[in-house]
């Protein structure tokens, strides 16, 4: 999974397409990421006991993994990611990191 939580990312596509947000959370099974303040549903609660009020409850809803761009921290553009693997020295495990495409810049 290339996007983690805390990544910020832009929405390629839908009603808030060119917005950018921070990742909430992640379903890396159904391949959905939940953007903040963006994607945007409301629901409607019904009173419960007599003279309570109804609600509006509004929450971020998912978006399909491949409708949204990481945008690189160090150059600002929304860009796809490479993966890159630094040998460890005896002993050590290999590190594996992400690297931004258009500046080559590591990522977190």
């Amino acid at each position: 999974m290339p996007i983690k939580k805390g990544d910020k990312v832009k929405i390629l596509a839908g009603k808030d397409k060119g917005k950018a947000g921070k990742v909430l959370q992640i379903l890396p099974e159904e391949g959905r990421v939940s953007v903040e303040g963006l994607n945007i549903l409301v629901k409607h609660l019904r009173p419960r006991r007599a003279g309570e009020k109804g609600q509006r409850i509004e929450f971020p809803s998912f978006v399909n993994l491949s409708n949204v761009a990481i945008v690189c921290p160090k150059c600002g553009k929304q860009t796809r990611l490479a993966s890159k693997i630094v040998k460890g020295e005896a002993g050590k495990k290999d590190q594996k990191f992400r690297v931004c495409k258009k500046c080559g810049e590591t990522i977190e």
